[in-house]
């Protein structure tokens, strides 16, 4: 079973939207089995409708990874000392078997609150430091800085310029993250600066200066991703804008597509034990979980047939029906059938059709 951990997605926006798509992609091609998805909705947990915020993500998710054939649970491990608390095991269940962990829209603060010390955020990291992909968006890239920015409570209630202690995903990892999402954010028009996550360019430098020093700032534009991979060392620029370092004085800028070494962010380095500060019971629960779900696993397409896949559904959009045939046909002597169903097409290996 792979020890090494999973890719980090990191969106500056748009998680849900098309520019999104290719970044997931990526993700879903380096799983070791079909994406099995987990939402928390734990940032979202004070709002009624947590329930549909992360069921949005959800669909999205199942319509564009179609032929990775994903499973989609939600958790809804919403507030502590409730019914849906994140330390409940049993609604945490679904974590132990995920390869793909979702966290995203709601408020930075909050989710800090509900998942420090929780259950729910040792499972999380187990998760990843195992294997599995961990996507981070909007509250929750926040959230899991080393410092967070309460956004909320600075833009709508009108509290002093502050920073607060964030869950620190990256810190094992030797990197003092401040990750600031909609870096480009132009809502407020001509009228008012809405850029560093709503803060202003003028509000963020006097934030900056509130900072503890030794910390690297990450601004990540809008529709735009980083794709962290630890095991590599690497971070990718993906989507339509770009990411912003902030490290002492230096300033770097890295446009979509581009790569860079994860040393740029800070002292990087894999830590000796991928377990260190999971309680024990925990992280073996989480590896013989995954142990068994890749044993029940059934053959995954490889990159080869699902690229010729997606060839075919571009050739039936454009109603190229010979080469959709012949498409078809080429996958079929590779071992996998092609089955056009309501829901778009799916794979089946050919002994199984």
């Amino acid at each position: 079973m792979n020890r090494s951990p999973g890719l980090i997605l990191l969106f500056g926006s748009g998680e849900t939207m098309p520019a999104s798509g290719p970044t997931y992609e990526l993700a879903a091609r380096r799983l070791d089995r079909a994406p099995e998805i987990a939402i928390l909705e734990t940032p979202a947990g004070f709002e009624p409708n947590s329930a549909d915020v992360a069921g949005n993500v959800g669909r999205y998710l199942l319509r564009r990874l179609q032929n990775y054939q994903p499973k989609v649970t939600l958790v809804p491990a919403r507030r502590r000392y409730t019914p849906q608390s994140p330390d409940d095991p049993q609604i945490l269940a679904p974590l132990q078997t995920a390869n793909w962990l979702f966290l995203g829209p709601g408020s930075p603060t909050y989710a800090v609150r509900q998942l420090q010390d929780s259950l729910a955020w040792q499972m999380v990291q187990a998760g990843h430091r195992s294997g599995a992909a961990l996507v981070l968006a909007s509250a929750a890239t926040l959230a899991v800085s080393r410092f967070t920015l309460p956004v909320y409570e600075i833009y709508k209630v009108g509290q002093d310029l502050h920073w607060q202690f964030g869950l620190d995903l990256l810190g094992a990892y030797g990197l003092p993250l401040v990750i600031i999402p909609h870096w480009n954010n132009q809502d407020g028009g001509e009228a008012l600066d809405t850029s560093r996550c709503f803060m202003g360019r003028a509000r963020f430098a006097q934030l900056l200066a509130l900072l503890p020093a030794g910390n690297t700032v990450l601004g990540l534009d809008e529709h735009t991703a980083l794709v962290i991979d630890l095991a590599a060392g690497t971070g990718r620029v993906m989507g339509r804008g770009r990411v912003v370092l902030l490290r002492g004085t230096t300033r770097q800028e890295f446009a979509a597509g581009q790569t860079f070494p994860l040393t740029l962010l800070g002292p990087f380095a894999l830590p000796p034990d991928p377990a260190g500060g999971i309680p024990a019971g925990v992280w073996q629960s989480m590896i013989n979980a995954q142990q068994a779900a890749q044993a029940a696993t059934p053959p995954q397409p490889p990159d080869s047939v699902l690229a010729l896949m997606a060839d075919r559904s571009t050739a039936r959009q454009q109603k190229e029906w010979a080469t959709a045939d012949r498409l078809r046909d080429q996958i079929a002597t590779l071992g996998w059938q092609v089955l056009d169903t309501p829901d778009g097409p799916q794979l089946l290996p050919l002994e199984e059709s």
